[in-house]
């Protein structure tokens, strides 16, 4: 299996908040990283779960304390972990979503878990449907996106 976490898959919430990550995720989750993970929201609109491992490097928290001077990346901080909270994988494979989360993101019982490359996402099914027909991608979006690319061939 690859390392790489892609795809979306359909989950539920149970009745204490938990949803088991999904299969194909999940082993990619512990074999790559393990199984501690932050979970915040950056927009409110979904829910995201880093592992931990990306999450440090992504916050900074692996660095050097002074780059939390800054005041955007203080504002940043305070934001996640006022909404966020690390956890761990239980033996079932289920994580723990605050109800926070979960409203604020409009999460119900059935939800979309998608792979983002090196984290998950978690939305509500309905809400992700009609963002995605109202700002389909266009010829525009996949130039922005094949400028991003590295030049060269795909292996």
């Amino acid at each position: 299996m690859g390392s790489t976490l892609l795809g979306s898959y359909i989950a539920r919430f149970d009745r204490s908040n938990r949803i088991k990550i999904p299969e194909k995720f999940r082993i990619t989750i512990e074999e790559q990283y393990g199984k501690d993970l932050f979970i915040t929201s950056l927009s409110d609109e979904s829910v995201q779960i880093y592992p931990l491992p990306v999450w440090e490097k992504l916050s900074g928290s692996s660095m050097e304390g002074t780059i939390q001077l800054k005041p955007s990346v203080r504002s940043f901080m305070i934001r996640v972990n006022r909404k966020g909270n690390h956890y761990r994988i239980d033996s079932k494979g289920r994580i723990l979503v605050s109800q926070a989360l979960r409203e604020n993101a409009e999460l119900n019982e059935e939800v979309v878990v998608l792979g983002l490359s090196d984290h998950l996402e978690i939305w509500n099914r309905e809400k992700l449907d009609t963002i995605l027909e109202k700002n389909p991608l266009t010829n525009e979006d996949f130039e922005s996106i094949a400028a991003l690319l590295p030049q060269g061939k795909i292996e």
